[in-house]
């Protein structure tokens, strides 16, 4: 599979880092695209209800892996939602063995880029967190990619341990498929039991720390904004970020 330069480049500065054991903070932009130079088109989707519409009383910590194509973004848009306390960038559907930027990246892994979200459900619904998911964070029709990046570790999943949640999830897909809310049908896998493995500290708060970068202005920034117009009473200006050391 074919990887970004500078995602290469910046697994070969962590590489050199971890064996200097040096910290620092890789800025390396990924080639922006000319296809995909355009601002997130907003999606307007239905508020899940019935099943998808998860109400998780009692419980003030649950978690949920979301992948849907390069962490950054995601982890950038759910890092500014009310009532999320944490959100990790990190790899998921793979071996730990795999489970590093440089491995991930040559596609053949089995594991995706994902964001592990834990988030209190007295504060912020399972239900909103879906319809944010798959209305600002990624497109969920896009098999195998997002926007400029290609291969199977930019796959649409979410994988949930609780079957509640699973339960939930598929329901508003066919729900937003009854409602015919996208042009193509919606290929986001659901899945279960798959252990998550926080990314290297160089690409947690990403999106925060680079906002000059290139593609984080093309591809990321615009989503951001987009939950601040279409989620108001979600949205923080302030990004709840994560600890590198704590990450990894």
């Amino acid at each position: 599979m074919k990887i970004a330069m500078d995602k290469l480049v910046a697994g070969g500065i962590a590489a050199v880092i971890a064996a200097l054991t040096v910290t620092a903070v890789v800025s390396v932009d990924r080639p922006a695209q000319a296809a995909t130079a355009q601002a997130q088109a907003l999606v307007t989707l239905p508020a899940p209800t019935g099943t998808a519409d998860l109400r998780q009383t009692g419980i003030r910590r649950a978690q949920v892996v979301f992948a849907g194509g390069c962490f950054w973004g995601v982890q950038g848009v759910f890092q500014h939602i009310n009532g999320v306390d944490s959100a990790v960038s990190g790899y998921i559907g793979g071996s730990a063995a795999d489970a590093s930027y440089p491995r991930v990246g040559s596609g053949g892994t089995g594991h995706a880029e994902a964001v592990q979200v834990t988030y209190d459900p007295a504060k912020v619904s399972y239900g909103q967190l879906l319809q944010v998911f798959f209305s600002v964070a990624h497109d969920p029709t896009q098999l195998n990619r997002q926007g400029p990046d290609r291969g199977t570790q930019y796959r649409s999943a979410v994988y949930a341990d609780d079957a509640a949640q699973r339960d939930a999830t598929q329901a508003y897909i066919a729900q937003l498929q009854r409602a015919r809310a996208f042009p193509a049908p919606v290929v986001t896998q659901v899945a279960g039991g798959k252990r998550f493995y926080p990314a290297e500290g160089y690409h947690q708060n990403y999106l925060t720390l680079h906002p000059e970068s290139l593609y984080i202005r093309i591809n990321d920034l615009p989503k951001v904004e987009a939950l601040k117009r279409q989620y108001p009473a979600l949205y923080r200006e302030k990004p709840r970020l994560v600890s590198t050391l704590s990450a990894r």
